[in-house]
């Protein structure tokens, strides 16, 4: 998953783009204002923007009505050190998702992030069950047939965006948008490796084959269409 992090402390924004890749598995972005953090959310696509509130150039508050004015869906946790609790509920009816007072511990930051994540794809369990293949968010671990499965890093950031989507096809194109920052160097190839590496460990031998690979359109975890439903 791919994270934008509008914050105007440079440290404190690279401890928590730290925070959220070795503790969440994101990709992060940073943007040191709000113009830049509106251009940047406009730019790509994130599945979560941690925004803080008194940024230079643009605050805040107008980032996130200027995202929302354009539609913008994106789930946002907002950074306050503000303690009105009036001002709170502002943010929280002009589109926020959640907030954090600082200081905060990056670790229930990162888990605020998953959890907003989740339930804007419309899950709010913290396991999520097709058949026998477990995804557990907070542990980062996958299972099959209660088989721990030992996956790199990468293979569980696709198939983590794929069980979010679970059932939809999703194309090669949205994989590279939600796996990779801006820095990043694109190959045309990478998602097949990933792709064939997950299938080789989620399906093996199982008769029930539950990762799937829609020729010129992408990929989609889901059952075969003899088969029951999935569970979240």
């Amino acid at each position: 998953m791919r994270a934008l992090v509008i914050e105007d402390e440079r440290r404190l924004a690279e401890n928590i783009a730290r925070g959220l890749q070795q503790g969440g598995g994101f990709a992060v972005d940073i943007a040191l204002d709000g113009e830049e953090g509106l251009y940047s959310a406009e730019a790509a696509v994130y599945d979560v923007i941690v925004l803080d509130l008194m940024l230079p150039k643009l605050a805040g508050e107008e980032v996130l009505k200027r995202l929302r004015e354009r539609g913008s869906s994106c789930p946002v946790l907002v950074l306050t050190a503000k303690e009105d609790k009036n001002h709170l509920v502002f943010v929280l009816n002009a589109g926020a998702d959640d907030y954090l007072a600082k200081p905060f511990d990056t670790g229930e930051l990162v888990a605020r992030a998953k959890t907003i994540i989740r339930r804007s794809k419309g899950h709010s369990a913290s396991r999520l069950v097709l058949d026998t293949l477990v995804l557990d968010f907070s542990a980062r671990s996958v299972h099959r047939s209660s088989k721990a499965l030992n996956l790199t890093p990468m293979e569980y950031r696709v198939i983590e965006y794929l069980f979010l989507r679970m059932g939809t096809v999703v194309s090669k194109s949205e994989l590279l948008e939600h796996l990779y920052d801006f820095n990043w160097e694109k190959f045309s190839n990478v998602v097949e490796v990933f792709i064939s590496g997950l299938r080789r460990k989620i399906d093996g031998e199982n008769d029930v084959k539950l990762l799937h690979t829609h020729r010129g359109h992408g990929y989609s975890l889901r059952l075969p269409a003899d088969h029951g439903h999935f569970d979240s």
